[in-house]
């Protein structure tokens, strides 16, 4: 719920409250950010603010709520915004509103004539609120800066927990304490990117059980920047939206706009436990609600089986091996359109080869569904290589500068979809394939960072930036509607577009390129803290590995893929009888637990850098099943121990035939002997 006491809000979850007041001259001064009290205790609450000295502001050193330029504060601003003739705003409180959930401020400025209001909205089952800002011009303005949230803490010592990364090293967990100072983590490449990610997690001494986590995302697939800014006095202002770097927003007068949604959480049981939360709120709140409830099929991707080389007969036999296998979804990836021989030319033309495929897409796609699969395509609209008719026909359709050269990466350019016109027409051919085959699964793939980020079409080229995100959602957002049975996954050249906001259009995310599976246990592990399994495109690939050369076991790559959402990638052509007859109860095995895993609670275990194995839970409530990945054995050292939680201490589990109490399962827990290395196991536990 949320109540008001006089210029005192209090936003009350499950196992949360936040408290903000807002002073005489407007501003939003942070005063509780903790556990749920009682709403007679919030007017209890001390103010929060520290009298220092006269080179402060006269009410005091305080954590804000939201910030504007120009005042006696100097962390990030909220709103950072200018006129021709003023650069300065002051707001005022005008008004306060509370529509059940959702609590909306109204701040003006009366000499700009700028009206702000910013949105709370509670998710109290999750104890997760939504952050927004809407802006409304009274005359012409431009927006240099315009945060989704300010969110002010005080009296912590934290540390901050975020990712760091790089291609096919996506999700590496970074933990520090957080000092004095400033600390940034940003994109700054058009795209979410792989080096860092909308997420973050403070706390002062959490374990993955117990202890406080004070947690945020950003829905924004564009540049986007997190700031976290402590002072001398204990108070920390965490700052968060599109990134202020070469950005401007210029509204006319009458015209609003709306920042992108900030979430802010809050837990008491550790990192489990919020990962717990985000999890469930993304999948009853943030994914598109069509499918939340469908479990997502069993994959196979024909890209490592093929690259380039795409044939309609190559495909129909790589569809025999898939559908034999127990595969639900047949994706033929890159090299079916345009004169796509390597990643050199073709981009642009989305028309289908005609020598790969003689007779067009339809009988591929029949001999699919004939199979008893659904067909999927793998499409990069957002790219043109210079070998191709769209460049020849439409240069100026990139990101350029007149008079200076264009840079390639991958032998391509980022079309500009900030240009209606551009944006037009990627809808209109991808409407049109979808209209014209039985697709049921795109994979939109985006393989280069921004450069040249200027149009000499555009009256403010900062403006590039959040426009072609904009594009982006409205493009799918379009197809979302006229294709309701079109299954979605963002690819950004492996984890380099994950975010809230993309993330509500699409059904799954391609992970990272790295499909080894034992580096690909610590990217899935980091992306657990933030994203839940289902959203998680997990291959099973050929041994040795095409990215490091490693050979692993056949059932240690499957128990790694079958920690989100499985697929197959390999080529089955080259498989052994023996393989694929493992492949085929692996398969069965996992959709006999994919509910568990798709839609249940998960628990972290065991880590290989802290256990030297790995080992995640999901359960239901009722069932539970393991999935234990373990590293090279050493001799005297072959015995794993395994811990579980979330079980009833008081309840009888069966085991392999063996009766165990909950309470043994998560005081002694299951011990298994590694027998080979790399051994993996799928342990499944029912109530007896």
């Amino acid at each position: 719920m949320i109540v008001r006491h006089d210029n005192r809000f209090a936003l009350i979850g499950t196992n949360l409250t936040y408290v903000f007041d807002v002073d005489a001259r407007g501003r939003l001064v942070h005063q509780y950010l903790g556990g749920r009290l009682h709403e007679s205790d919030i007017n209890e609450l001390p103010d929060a603010r520290v009298l220092h000295s006269s080179f402060e502001t006269p009410e005091g050193v305080a954590a804000y709520e939201f910030t504007s330029f120009g005042d006696l504060v100097y962390t990030e601003p909220t709103l950072k915004s200018h006129t021709e003739t003023e650069r300065l705003h002051v707001f005022a409180l005008r008004d306060a509103r509370i529509d059940g959930e959702t609590l909306e401020i109204d701040l003006v400025d009366s000499i700009q004539s700028l009206h702000v209001t910013l949105q709370f909205t509670l998710y109290p089952a999750y104890d997760i609120i939504a952050r927004r800002m809407t802006v409304k011009a009274g005359e012409t303005v431009t927006l240099d800066s315009a945060q989704s949230f300010s969110l002010g803490l005080i009296e912590r010592d934290m540390r901050l927990r975020h990712f760091s990364g790089a291609w096919t090293s996506e999700f590496q967990l970074q933990e520090g304490p957080l000092l004095p100072g400033k600390k940034t983590i940003e994109s700054r490449r058009g795209l979410t990117s792989h080096q860092s990610n909308p997420w973050f997690a403070l706390d002062s001494d959490a374990t993955e059980t117990h202890g406080e986590v004070v947690y945020g995302f950003l829905g924004h697939s564009g540049n986007w920047a997190l700031h976290f800014e402590k002072d001398q006095f204990g108070f920390t202002q965490v700052t968060g939206g599109i990134n202020p770097f070469d950005f401007a927003k210029t509204l006319q007068a009458g015209e609003s706009f709306t920042t992108p949604t900030g979430y802010i959480g809050y837990t008491q049981r550790g990192f489990g436990g919020m990962s717990q939360n985000a999890h469930d709120f993304e999948r009853d709140v943030i994914m598109p609600e069509v499918t939340r409830d469908v479990l997502r099929p069993v994959l196979y991707n024909s890209w490592e089986a093929t690259y380039f080389d795409v044939s309609e007969d190559g495909q129909k036999r790589l569809v025999d091996e898939a559908a034999a296998i127990g595969c639900e979804l047949f994706v033929v990836d890159d090299g079916w359109f345009g004169e796509r021989h390597s990643d050199a030319a073709g981009l642009g033309d989305w028309h289908v080869n005609a020598m790969k495929f003689p007779n067009g897409l339809d009988p591929l796609v029949r001999y699919v569904k004939e199979k008893g699969l659904q067909f999927g395509l793998w499409v990069e609209p957002e790219m043109v290589n210079p070998d191709s008719d769209l460049y020849r026909t439409h240069p100026e359709w990139i990101y350029y500068t007149d008079g200076r050269p264009s840079t390639t990466s991958r032998n391509q350019f980022v079309l500009n979809l900030a240009l209606p016109e551009v944006e037009a027409n990627v809808t209109k051919w991808l409407d049109e394939l979808l209209g014209r085959h039985d697709i049921r699964y795109i994979k939109w793939d985006m393989n280069r960072a921004f450069s040249e980020p200027d149009s000499p079409h555009l009256r403010d080229a900062k403006e590039l930036w959040l426009r072609h995100a904009e594009a982006v959602y409205r493009i799918l957002d379009t197809l979302r509607e006229r294709h309701p049975n079109v299954a979605f996954e963002s690819c950004a050249g492996g984890g380099g577009r994950i975010d809230l906001g993309v993330l509500s259009r699409v059904e799954q995310v391609w992970t990272s390129d790295n499909t080894d599976a034992l580096d690909r246990l610590t990217i899935q592990e980091g992306f657990s803290y933030a994203y839940n399994a289902k959203m998680m495109s997990c291959w099973v690939t050929d041994a040795p590995n095409w990215l490091n050369n490693r050979s692993l076991p056949l059932g240690y790559r499957f128990v790694s893929a079958m920690q989100g959402t499985l697929g197959i990638g390999g080529n089955l052509l080259e498989w052994t009888k023996e393989e694929l007859a493992e492949a085929k109860e692996w398969i069965a095995t996992y959709k006999t637990i994919r509910p568990l895993v798709q839609h249940g609670t998960s628990h972290r275990l065991a880590s290989l850098k802290r256990d030297g194995f790995h080992a995640v839970g999901y359960t239901d409530g009722e069932d539970y099943v393991v999935l234990v990945n373990a590293d090279r054995r050493q001799y005297g050292k072959n015995r794993l121990r395994v811990k579980l939680r979330g079980l009833d201490p008081e309840r009888t589990y069966e085991l392999e035939g063996r009766p165990l109490s909950g309470r043994y399962l998560m005081e002694q827990g299951i011990n298994l002997t590694q027998q080979t290395d790399y051994d993996a196991y799928c342990l499944v536990i029912h109530p007896a």
